[in-house]
């Protein structure tokens, strides 16, 4: 044994040959080895091989699964695991927060998770970066020090005997996950669990029967922040039961999380003519050209400086190499310390420019795509958004890189580089349910969901005035006749940003995508966005038309989830050439049939005439016309006149309470 350190054995070869010799020795019962009794080897093989993982108990911390002491919520999700599983369920999903622990909840199942039979009591993990499998290795190593964790990633090859075994997908999905036993496992723990219906976990979790509810397979638990899809539909096919979930705004209202506070800067970006990925995100390349350019770099880094130039360590996410090294030149040019890596960046370099914003020796530090995941830096207390997106969980995610705990940091200011809704870009106001337009000006987030709050209650969207006696206006839209209404198209404008389909907004809270075979809704419910199908059909015995009753499809926490998942379902049932908005026929003349019937309807004084209106808008007027759009322009007038007498009320306020010289009022 001491031979293989004096002929410099890889530590790899040598724990390979040791995890043998205890799998040998814990299956045929010979006490002929102890490990610690073998002569520690130099200092370097300790640094390198984390000889302490290997040593015996005696020389350990004696921690176990069972005695770390968890967060509230934590214990809550394992106990909501355990339940789904006493309930015959294995397929589940934990959605938690950035900053929540995940990998901490998930180490601890691995006690509490009890095996199929006597065979199947081994664990495996699997993720799909390197920092998250060193990161799951550390925290298995603490918390089972009696237990054998091997690594299976490029050049460490797992013998196949540990108790646990951290693997990356990429990894297993090379053929390596052939040589593990599916028999042997009890338990599969995914991290980051949004990435579980992409091929190559799909390709593992086949493996093990997990790729459809299985009694006999391993249980499996997959984590995640943002347990979403851009797609909007897929994730059940990897998972039956999200079991849990605690988003960031309950963390932060429960002190688990710092408290943020968010700015939104009009960028002046022109997204118009940025292409799409195959994910429905802005291509990068597309995307730089747009965004890297001298006058919004300096827009960028000057909204810093009005902002937060007395935070102590900001991270900047950009859009690829070339932003960040141009955006990080700007920074200098004003003065600011400011560098930047990347995954091009050397890995030594990366660590110690790392390390050194983590001792907070310089304030700036700009990346592109290195940090959105299971990356750690608690000391952030500011993030540059300089990267647009139409994804809510790349959104989250870098969000997220600052909401970590940390001694001395009140709270982490977001700044939110915001380009032009029309293209489909997401924004931080669309996370509290704000139109993405919203402006914020270092609000906090009980700030924002007080307003939001306010504004469900009154229905009256209240902005600051800038009058510097404080006075608020009431803004709100007037409609002149039912055809105003009908026509108007800002409640679309959001909604079609984020579609290509013709959805037109046909009630305060509900949308709705028509085709001759039927509908497709989407409508505000209970803090989710619900999607129903109704199906129309001819009554065989009395040749009338019929229509069936909703059909619940899906929904989501937030529109964008649940029109992702409406456009997907639309495009397996309506046709593409009836629903798309980008139709050619939707710009011809509207036909002398469409008019007819509006006139009829009298919705406008006068007559409409051929050439008023093109064949798309009469097509959407006339979907609102049929689902209630002269209920809504009655409500509207009420509420109208409702909103009259308040400002009514305000004005005299206010000239009742203006203090000037001259006489007063008897």
């Amino acid at each position: 044994m001491f031979a293989l350190f004096e002929t410099g054995t890889s530590f790899i070869e040598l724990h390979h040959f040791l995890a043998s010799c205890m799998e040998f020795i814990r299956k045929f019962g010979f006490g002929l080895l102890s490990i610690s009794r073998l002569k520690r080897p130099p200092r370097r093989h300790a640094v390198l091989c984390g000889w302490r993982n290997l040593r015996s108990n005696a020389t350990l911390p004696q921690l176990s699964g069972s005695r770390v002491v968890l967060r509230d919520y934590q214990e809550e999700s394992i106990q909501s695991v355990l339940k789904y599983l006493g309930d015959g369920h294995r397929r589940l999903g934990i959605s938690l927060a950035t900053g929540a622990g995940k990998t901490v909840i998930f180490t601890q199942l691995i006690d509490r998770v009890p095996p199929r039979d006597a065979r199947a009591t081994k664990t495996m993990i699997i993720v799909h970066r390197r920092e998250l499998v060193e990161q799951a290795a550390k925290h298995c190593r603490l918390a089972y020090p009696d237990k054998i964790v091997e690594i299976e990633m490029a050049q460490n090859v797992a013998t196949g005997h540990g108790d646990i075994i951290i693997a990356s997908v990429q990894t297993l999905s090379r053929g390596r996950i052939n040589k593990f036993d599916p028999s042997d496992f009890k338990l599969i723990l995914v991290d980051e669990a949004h990435h579980i219906v992409a091929r190559s976990y799909r390709e593992v979790l086949g493996c093990f029967g997990l790729n459809e509810p299985n009694s006999d397979a391993p249980v499996l638990v997959g984590v995640s922040a943002t347990f979403s899809r851009f797609d909007g539909l897929k994730l059940g096919a990897a998972i039956d039961h999200i079991v849990y979930h605690k988003d960031y705004v309950d963390m932060i209202g429960d002190n688990w999380l710092a408290n943020a506070v968010f700015t939104t800067v009009k960028s002046q970006a022109n997204l118009s003519n940025v292409k799409k990925d195959k994910f429905g995100d802005f291509a990068l390349a597309s995307l730089s050209q747009a965004v890297n350019t001298v006058n919004i770099n300096n827009i960028t880094v000057r909204a810093w400086m009005a902002n937060s130039q007395d935070r102590k360590s900001t991270l900047v996410f950009c859009v690829d190499v070339e932003h960040a090294r141009q955006l990080t030149a700007t920074f200098r040019e004003h003065g600011v310390d400011a560098r930047y890596i990347t995954a091009t960046t050397h890995k030594n370099v990366r660590s110690e420019q790392l390390e050194a914003f983590r001792n907070q020796e310089y304030p700036v530090l700009l990346n592109c795509g290195l940090f959105t995941e299971g990356t750690d830096i608690p000391n952030i207390d500011c993030v540059l958004l300089a990267r647009p997106t139409r994804s809510r969980n790349l959104l989250i995610q870098m969000i997220g890189r600052g909401l970590r705990l940390f001694p001395g940091k009140k709270d982490c200011h977001i700044i939110d580089m915001v380009a032009s809704l029309e293209t489909g870009v997401l924004s931080t106001p669309t996370l509290f349910g704000l139109h993405p337009d919203e402006v914020l000006e270092k609000s906090s987030v009980k700030d924002i969901q007080k307003g939001n709050q306010e504004e469900n209650n009154t229905e009256l969207p209240i902005a600051p005035s800038g009058d510097p006696d404080g006075n608020t206006s009431l803004k709100f839209t007037r409609y002149d006749s039912v055809y105003d209404l009908l026509e108007d198209t800002q409640s679309e404008r959001h909604i079609r940003s984020l579609s290509q389909n013709s959805w037109v907004r046909v009630d305060d809270t509900k949308y709705l995508l028509s085709e001759s075979s039927g509908w497709l809704t989407i409508e505000h419910e209970k803090e989710m966005f619900v999607v129903r199908h109704v199906m129309k059909f001819n009554d065989p015995t009395t040749e009338v038309l019929q229509f069936t009753r909703p059909r619940l499809i899906a929904s989501g926490p937030d529109l964008e989830t649940a029109v992702r998942a409406a456009d997907t379902y639309a495009g397996t049932k309506f046709e593409k050439r009836y629903i798309s908005s980008r139709q050619p026929w939707r710009q011809s003349p509207a036909t002398s049939a469409q008019i007819a019937m509006l006139n009829k309807a009298r919705i406008r004084d006068g007559s409409l005439k051929i050439g008023d209106l093109t064949r798309g808008q009469a097509t959407d007027i006339i979907t609102k016309l049929k689902f209630g759009g002269k209920k809504r322009y009655k409500q509207a007038e009420v509420k109208q006149r409702k909103l009259q007498r308040k400002e009514n009320e305000l004005n005299e306020l206010r000239r009742r309470t203006n203090v000037k010289v001259g006489p007063l009022e008897d």
